[in-house]
C-alpha cells in the first residue's frame, strides 16, 4: 500500500505531463499547417534561430526591410540555445513542440512543493494538474512560440530551489528565465525579496533582488538601444498615457500616482486580474510576499495600451504562472487545507471549460470555442502550402503575415507590401496584411501594381494564395 501511494500519483504526474505535452506539441503544429501562425511571431524567431545555426547569431528582417539583431526589440538571447536542436530538425515545429514540453515540465516543481508543504502526495498531484489546466497556461503554450514561455517553467524550478534553499540549481534557473525576456529578471527580483523577508534569509535574497534589477534594467536601458538604431525599445509607445519610458514611468508614480491606478484598472485590467486569479480559487492571496514578485509584470501588463497584454490567450502571462501557481500552494499550505488541491483542481477544470484553449470544448454548449477551427487544415492552407514550395529556399521573399511563417528559414525575409529587392512575392488576399499600417502602399493596391507591372510574373493564383515571380 505504502509503494503505491509512493508511486501512484507519480505516474499520474508523468502520464499527464506526457498528455499534455504530446496534445499540445500535436495541436501547435496543426495551427502551424492551418496557416494561424504568422510572420510576428513565429516566423521572427524562426528566422532567429535559422540565423543562428547559420552563422549570424540571432539576425532577423525587421518589418520595414532592415536587417537586425532579434536584440533590438527584445533581451531574449536564449533562442541561440535553439541552434543544435534546428541543426537536428531544421523545421518551426521543432520550436512549437520544444515549447509544449517545456511548459508541461513545469508541473514537476508544483508537485514537488505542494507536496512539501502540503505533506501530501495527492496535492502534490492535485496542484500539478491544475497547472495543466489552468487556462493560462494552455494560451502560453498555443499562443505560436515566444521565448518568454520558457521562463514559466524555469521560473517554477526556480521558486522550488529556492524554497528547499539550494541556491546554486535556483541561479541557474533564474539566469536562464532572464535569458527569455528582458522584464523576466524583475520577477526574479521579486523572488529575492520573498527570499530575504519569508525564509529571513535577508542578505542572499538582498542579492538576489539586486542582481535582477540590475540584469533587467542592463537589458532594457544598455542592450535594447545598443542594438536599437532608434535608441530605444520600439514597445515604449504602449505607455504613452503614464510617461512613455521607465523614467517617465516613474515619474507619473511619483507625481500623479492616481494616474497610473485609473489606467491600470479599467474594466478590461480588472477582468484580466479575475482571469488570472479565479481559476486557483484566490489562494495566492494567502502568500502575499510572493506575490511581490508578479507586480512588475502586472504594471507591465496593466499599463499598456495593447489589448493582448490584458488577455490570458498570449505570452504576456509567462512570468505571471510561475508566481501564482506557486502562490496557491503556499497560500493553501498557510491555511493548513491539504484538500484545497482538489478544490483547485475542480475550479481549474471549470475554468478551463470557459476559459481553456482545449478544442474538445466546442462539443459542449456554453464553452471555450475559440481554438475550435483553428487547428483545422482546410483545402485553401492545403493549397498554399503547395504554392510555397515553389519559392526556392535561398530566394529573398515577401510575404504577408500567414504566409510568412512558413518562409522564414532564410537569410532575409520582407513583410507584404514591403517589396524592396525581393525576388519573390507570397499573398494570401483572404488574410489581413500585417505591414499594411506602415507600407506606402497597402495590399490590395501593391498585388494590384505587381498584376500590371512588367517586370513581375504571376506563377500562381488559386483561391486568393497568389505567388509572383521577379523576372529579372
Amino acid at each position: 500500500m505504502t509503494i503505491r501511494r509512493l508511486v501512484g500519483p507519480r505516474v499520474l504526474l508523468w502520464a499527464a505531463m506526457t498528455a499534455y505535452a504530446t496534445g499540445f506539441a500535436a495541436l501547435s503544429v496543426l495551427r502551424h499547417r492551418a496557416f494561424q501562425t504568422g510572420r510576428f511571431d513565429l516566423g521572427n524567431m524562426v528566422q532567429a534561430v535559422w540565423s543562428s545555426a547559420h552563422g549570424h547569431p540571432l539576425t532577423v528582417t525587421a518589418l520595414r526591410g532592415d536587417e537586425i539583431s532579434r536584440l533590438a526589440a527584445h533581451f531574449d538571447p536564449i533562442l541561440v540555445a535553439f541552434t543544435p536542436l534546428w541543426l537536428a530538425w531544421p523545421s518551426p515545429d521543432v520550436l512549437l513542440v520544444a515549447q509544449a514540453i517545456a511548459v508541461a515540465l513545469g508541473a514537476v516543481p508544483v508537485y514537488r512543493l505542494a507536496r512539501k508543504h502540503l505533506a501530501s502526495e495527492r496535492a502534490g498531484l492535485g496542484f500539478s494538474l491544475a497547472y495543466l489546466l489552468y487556462p493560462p497556461t494552455q494560451w502560453l503554450t498555443l499562443n505560436e512560440f515566444h521565448p518568454v514561455a520558457l521562463a514559466c517553467p524555469l521560473l517554477l524550478f526556480a521558486i522550488w530551489y529556492l524554497d528547499e534553499g539550494r541556491l546554486l540549481p535556483f541561479a541557474v534557473c533564474a539566469v536562464l528565465a532572464a535569458t527569455t525576456k528582458e522584464e523576466i529578471a524583475f520577477v526574479v527580483a521579486g523572488l529575492g525579496i520573498w527570499y530575504a523577508l519569508a525564509r529571513g534569509r535577508r542578505l542572499e535574497g538582498a542579492a538576489i533582488a539586486a542582481g535582477g534589477i540590475a540584469v533587467a534594467l542592463i537589458a532594457i536601458e544598455v542592450v535594447i538601444p545598443h542594438f536599437n538604431r532608434a535608441g530605444g525599445s520600439s514597445f515604449f509607445s504602449r505607455y504613452s498615457e503614464v510617461g512613455g519610458s521607465p523614467g517617465g514611468i516613474l515619474k507619473t508614480v511619483l507625481t500623479h500616482p492616481w494616474k497610473i491606478v485609473t489606467t491600470g484598472l479599467t474594466g478590461r485590467g480588472l477582468g484580466y486580474l479575475v482571469q488570472l486569479a479565479a481559476p486557483l480559487g484566490l489562494l495566492a492571496l494567502g502568500a502575499p510576499l510572493l506575490l511581490i514578485a508578479a507586480l512588475p509584470e502586472l504594471a507591465i501588463n496593466l499599463l499598456s495600451a495593447a489589448p493582448a497584454q490584458t488577455s490570458i490567450r498570449f505570452h504576456y502571462t509567462a512570468g505571471l504562472i510561475p508566481v501564482l501557481v506557486a502562490g496557491s500552494v503556499l497560500g493553501a499550505a498557510r491555511l493548513n487545507r491539504p484538500r484545497a488541491a482538489t478544490a483547485v483542481l475542480a475550479l481549474a477544470i471549470v475554468s478551463n471549460y470557459f476559459l481553456g484553449a482545449i478544442p474538445l470544448w466546442r462539443y459542449f454548449p456554453g464553452a471555450e470555442h475559440a481554438q475550435a477551427a483553428s487547428a483545422r487544415v482546410t483545402q485553401h492552407d492545403r493549397l498554399a502550402a503547395e504554392a510555397l514550395r515553389l519559392i526556392p529556399p535561398n530566394a529573398v521573399v515577401s510575404a504577408t503575415n500567414s504566409l510568412g511563417a512558413h518562409l522564414s528559414a532564410r537569410r532575409r525575409i520582407l513583410s507584404f507590401p514591403f517589396v524592396q529587392d525581393a525576388t519573390w512575392v507570397a499573398a494570401d488576399e483572404t488574410s489581413p496584411g500585417y505591414a499594411d499600417r506602415l507600407a506606402p502602399l497597402p495590399t490590395a493596391l501593391q498585388l494590384s501594381w505587381l498584376r500590371r507591372n512588367p517586370e513581375w510574373r504571376l506563377v500562381f493564383e488559386r483561391d486568393g494564395i497568389l505567388i509572383f515571380q521577379r523576372r529579372s
